[in-house]
């Protein structure tokens, strides 16, 4: 199952202006977290939960941001 990252790249934007600087700020190399967003590799627990303190976001809206599915257009 793929998951639709549009709203956790939009919040990335907001808050920290790219992707790379999101990265650093969690420990995380670019190409990893470029990884994980289109759906190559999973996010590990630990990952949602650093991105979601990095983000000031409130862990109860992780699903928000992590578990959309993707829809496919048939």
């Amino acid at each position: 199952m793929e998951f639709d990252y549009s709203v956790l790249r939009g919040k990335i934007r907001e808050r920290y202006g790219s992707e790379k600087a999101l990265a650093s700020a969690v420990g995380m190399d670019r190409a990893t977290l470029s990884m994980k967003l289109n759906n190559r590799r999973e996010f590990t627990q630990i990952e949602i939960c650093k991105i979601m303190d990095a983000l000031q976001e409130d862990k109860s809206m992780a699903s928000r941001y992590f578990f959309t599915p993707k829809l496919t257009v048939a």
